[in-house]
């Protein structure tokens, strides 16, 4: 089915002139994007790969981040005293992150856009509920069956909500909620489905859309395990050297004030979060150790927030090399996340010479100079939506002997959640855990392979939730556009018809019969249908927009930049970010993980098994 719609070209945005693209700069960025339109960059050998994204971000940088208005709460003091005190440290709340707007990217900011903000308004109250998201979540996301993504382990999974804990909550409104209609054939068990709406704060343009605040930093600061406010930040400290509380468990004492708070995020919670969290607490304790034995004389103070900057830059790190590589493993967006860090030059030349020039391609970002490319630094609400990934969680987990891989229990999702995280922990070690992730694989980002239990989620102290229905609703009630317009927003051609859409004609059918026009698929079920580039596990149009964001996080904030120096950081914590990975990471504190993750390329892949189906494995031919 083709729908004239469709036919709408791409409209033309107009960024200010302190934004536009120097001639010789357009020229480059007009071939990468012909090149990219007419072969696809992935089809490309890596090093011209490389090249047309480079040029497609430069485009995006340009073209694709607009700002949102000021932070509600207004500005804080720039003057010297007040700078002088947050030189040297990340702030609970991360104020001060960028010295000149001393409220960018903090907690209260708002999220900013990747689209012209006259495209941002919500969807109009006769449409956001066409199609009814329930009947989406019903007949196009519900898993018949698990499709595993069996090119990654279930950490990969647990990896991106514990990222996601530290970027971004919006909270819920205590106005009147979302009602979603149902029909008599629908199964749901407690009538009428209700959904919290999103808080709003007015737009500071007249008749400009809405806008959407943060209840977490924007800053790429761990805040998920160091807090957000002062008081759950210092409850969890131990005054001592600088180091954290954990409890025999492995995670903070259960008496932590705010731990137990299960209105927000926490309720989230389930064993392959506190797995993580447990990871980079003891992470933080041992940085700790080691600033404490090369400078007697740091105080508790001065550890901890030196830990901190350390532990910080090293998960950073983590995402960019072992993380994004996993999920998009594609030869060129391989080089590309290890270019964002290590810069074209790579990781051997960095640790033989140092930085050989400011240029962040030449020579990665982490040390050029601080970009927020002419907008205040924030996350957007378009990345939000693309980073809508529950189908990455299993229904069910086996958990596995470290001794011998033998299967020695099975869960059913509900059994690891925010309830059973200690009564997990106490029946099976950590590392048994550590090494079941690993063995395990996650759901496929595609239709048909939304977690069955997440569309019955009950949660200590909320309703029953659909949060397939959520996730659809969300992104309506936001702004963001559905699946062709967010393409054309991104210079992508619309697709035509549901054919050209998807790959596989069952669902190109059954996209038809629930949306009847291409131009009324939802965002995150494009995202889903869409085939993907070679080792992808997300698709090339969300991709887009990790091409603009996962190096404006990096490129935006003056700890990875300009304040990515010893001075700072000391020499001790420099060498910690640059010797670490995920890999020494896990065997540092886990080391009988030693003869799993032998031979595996990637922390993030399917690690091996141990006990006597190890040795076969590890034979060779002749």
């Amino acid at each position: 089915m083709v729908s004239e719609k469709s036919a709408i070209p791409p409209p033309v945005t107009n960024p200010p002139p302190s934004r536009r693209l120097p001639p010789v700069t357009r020229l480059l960025v007009a071939v990468a994007e012909a090149l990219d339109r007419g072969v696809g960059w992935f089809r490309l050998p890596s090093p011209l790969g490389l090249a047309v994204l480079v040029g497609l971000r430069s485009r995006l940088r340009a073209e694709n981040l607009f700002d949102t208005g000021p932070h509600p709460d207004g500005p804080l003091p720039t003057d010297g005293s007040a700078v002088g005190e947050h030189l040297r440290a990340r702030t609970v709340d991360g104020t001060y992150t960028t010295l000149a707007e001393p409220r960018a990217g903090s907690v209260g900011c708002r999220f900013g856009r990747n689209i012209p903000l006259k495209y941002t308004y919500p969807e109009d109250s006769d449409r956001i509920m066409e199609p009814n998201p329930r009947l989406i979540s019903r007949d196009l996301l519900t898993r018949d069956r698990f499709q595993p993504a069996t090119t990654l382990n279930l950490l990969a999974a647990a990896w991106i909500q514990f990222e996601v804990h530290d970027w971004v909550s919006h909270g819920d409104s205590d106005t009147e909620p979302w009602t979603i209609p149902l029909t008599d054939l629908d199964p749901w068990p407690v009538p009428p489905m209700t959904i919290p709406r999103t808080p709003t704060v007015p737009s500071p343009e007249p008749d400009g859309p809405p806008t959407y605040t943060t209840q977490e930093s924007h800053w790429w600061d761990a805040s998920q395990i160091y807090g957000s406010t002062p008081k759950f930040a210092a409850a969890l400290r131990t005054g001592e050297k600088g180091r954290l509380q954990i409890d025999e468990s492995g995670l903070p004492p259960l008496d932590v004030e705010g731990l137990l708070d299960l209105s927000g995020t926490a309720a989230n919670a389930w064993v392959g979060l506190a797995l993580l969290h447990s990871l980079f607490m003891r992470e933080h304790n041992a940085i700790c150790e080691r600033l404490a034995r090369r400078y007697p004389d740091m105080s508790d103070e001065q550890l901890y927030n030196t830990a901190r900057l350390v532990n910080s830059a090293l998960i950073a790190k983590i995402h960019t090399i072992d993380w994004t590589p996993a999920i998009i493993a594609h030869p060129t967006t391989v080089a590309a996340m290890r270019a964002n860090w290590f810069g074209v030059l790579g990781e051997r030349i960095a640790r033989r010479f140092g930085r050989l020039s400011g240029n962040e391609v030449l020579c990665g970002i982490p040390g050029s100079a601080t970009d927020d490319h002419g907008v205040p630094y924030s996350l957007t609400e378009e990345f939000v939506a693309v980073y809508r990934m529950h189908p990455l969680i299993p229904d069910e987990f086996v958990v596995r002997s470290l001794a011998d891989d033998s299967v020695v229990a099975e869960h059913q999702l509900p059994d690891l959640g925010v309830a059973h995280i200690r009564e997990r922990l106490a029946e099976t070690s950590m590392d048994a855990l550590f090494y079941s992730f690993g063995r395990a694989n996650p759901g496929a980002l595609a239709l048909h392979n939304y977690p069955v239990h997440l569309q019955n989620l009950a949660r200590p102290g909320h309703p029953l939730m659909d949060l397939a229905t959520v996730d659809i609703l969300r992104v309506r009630e936001r702004g963001v556009p559905r699946y062709n317009e967010f393409r054309r927003q991104l210079r992508m051609p619309p697709v035509t018809s549901f054919d050209e859409l998807t790959d596989n004609a069952v669902w190109a059918r059954e996209l038809e019969r629930v949306y009847g026009d291409v131009e009324d698929v939802d965002l995150m079920v494009g995202l889903y249908a869409e085939p993907k580039p070679p080792g992808f596990g997300f698709s090339d149009t969300a991709f887009r927009v990790f091409v603009l964001m996962a190096s404006r996080r990096l490129s935006g904030d003056r700890f990875f930049t300009t304040d990515f120096r010893p001075e700072i950081y000391t020499e001790a914590g420099m060498a910690w970010v640059r010797d670490n990975t995920m890999r020494s990471v896990l065997l540092r504190h886990f080391p009988t993980l030693a003869p799993a993750l032998d031979g595996v390329a990637n922390p993030f892949a399917p690690w091996r098994s141990v006990g006597p189906l190890r040795e076969p494995e590890r034979k060779r031919p002749r």
